[in-house]
């Protein structure tokens, strides 16, 4: 985060805590709305008015405080609380997992992380968030985006659906809250064609057709398909999957029949919001896509496809440059880095910041079958990888680990940007975790960031 910004978000939130003490909402400090339940409606948000909010590190995870409780934390009659101490500083929150400040709405971004109060939060419900404090009003034009690991539908996943009747099964128990997204994004690492020879032996993926029911079901409405397994059974098992996955009312990024096909940007519109989204392959085995040939979009870089090639970097760059006219949030979806490891490769971090600098708001990775590090600052979120989302590799904890990346734009600007643990169990099937096991995965992330 730029030095500028990180004093003046300083500055604010002391301001916040020093006017919390006083808990006098008539002379322009914090108000506090009473709340029944968190179904019960509040009382209409004033046109001066903005979410107080109780920020703690990005890295933790989700907390949920009784409104009575955070009262006392706002007057400052209670100065911690299960374990967290209250500090005047975001800078602190944002270096100290065990911190929790006081900050306005309108100063807060993805760099904290927001504690919901009786359940609701205060990003995603600002009208029925009960702490409020003086300032510019909460936007209604609230957009949800959550995005998703890598997806295997095939292999020893595809066949024990199969024994059950239900090749969508997989992603059931996550669904719910995949669909509860206005847009969901996840990397689909299986052909949906075995029209061609299997061309990595016992890891050429590929899933029934059918399994886009699923994929439906979870509310995915983009499925990044530039990554080293859509080629596994040769060029028409490729071009069939693109066509296959647009047939079934999703929409496919980053492979296709040509290199125009696969460098061709999806633009997902909700409230008004234009979502633009590419993607990319720097692993290799998937061809590359050429203007006569199908493949992937491409980017040559360590560990897997040789040095930097900064001729497909600047292509991309481009690309970005281009999407940026046409949408409001840019979003990348690479496919790189060193398998089973936490740590990002430096080429990672090298090509994430030309991405970030070309105009990409978000850059969101895969492939390395761990949770990796995520770089968060005031606008933008770099995550380098978020685990696994559906695969068969049950030989280590870490490869069934992953996290869900949950967003939350007032207009076109990214205010939460939530890392949500959850665990793949015996049926292959992620389920989102919570306490221990869940602070331990978030633990990787920060420890590798």
């Amino acid at each position: 985060m730029p030095v500028g910004l990180m004093r003046l978000l300083t500055a604010v939130s002391a301001v916040a805590v020093l006017a919390a003490c006083s808990d006098a909402g008539s002379d322009g400090g914090p108000t506090i709305r009473p709340t029944s339940t968190p179904s019960t409606p509040t009382t209409p948000v004033e046109p001066t008015e903005q979410p107080l909010i109780l920020a703690i590190n990005p890295t933790r995870s989700a907390q949920d405080i009784d409104l009575a409780t955070a009262r006392k934390l706002v007057s400052g009659a209670t100065k911690s609380w299960r374990g967290f101490r209250l500090v005047a500083s975001v800078q602190t929150v944002e270096s100290d997992p065990s911190a929790l400040a006081i900050v306005p709405a309108a100063t807060a971004g993805p760099t904290i992380r927001a504690v919901t109060v009786g359940g609701i939060d205060p990003w995603k419900d600002p009208v029925r968030y009960p702490l409020r404090t003086a300032g510019p009003p909460a936007s209604t034009q609230v957009v949800n985006l959550t995005i998703g690991g890598d997806v295997m539908l095939g292999r020893r996943v595809g066949a024990a659906a199969a024994r059950t009747g239900d090749v969508s099964r997989p992603l059931r128990a996550i669904g719910p809250r995949l669909a509860a997204a206005d847009i969901t994004v996840a990397n689909l690492e299986s052909t949906l064609s075995q029209a061609g020879s299997p061309q990595q032996g016992g890891d050429s993926f590929a899933a029934p057709p059918a399994v886009l029911t699923g994929l439906r079901d979870a509310g995915v409405d983009v499925l990044s398909l530039a990554n080293n397994h859509t080629g596994d059974y040769e060029h028409q098992a490729l071009i069939e999957t693109v066509q296959r996955v647009r047939a079934g009312g999703i929409q496919p990024v980053g492979a296709g029949s040509n290199l125009a096909e696969a460098a061709r940007p999806v633009i997902v519109t909700r409230d008004g919001v234009r979502f633009g989204f590419l993607a990319f392959n720097a692993i290799g085995e998937t061809p590359r896509a050429t203007a006569t040939s199908p493949g992937a979009l491409s980017v040559r870089m360590p560990p897997r496809t040789g040095p930097l090639n900064q001729g497909d970097l600047t292509a991309l760059t481009r690309s970005i440059q281009v999407l940026r006219a046409s949408a409001d949030v840019v979003v990348v979806l690479p496919h790189w880095g060193q398998q089973y490891t936490h740590e990002p490769v430096p080429a990672q971090e090298t090509v994430a910041a030309a991405l970030s600098k070309a105009g990409a708001d978000l850059v969101i990775g895969g492939h390395p079958h761990w949770v990796q590090a995520v770089q968060f600052s005031s606008n933008k979120v770099v995550a380098h990888s978020l685990g696994n989302l559906v695969f068969d590799m049950d030989f280590s904890q870490q490869t069934q680990e992953g996290v869900l990346l949950e967003l939350t734009y007032w207009g076109k600007t990214l205010k939460a940007a939530r890392l949500t643990p959850y665990v793949i169990g015996n049926d292959f099937s992620p389920r989102v975790v919570t306490g221990t096991r869940a602070e331990q995965i978030l633990a990787d992330i920060r420890g590798a960031s």
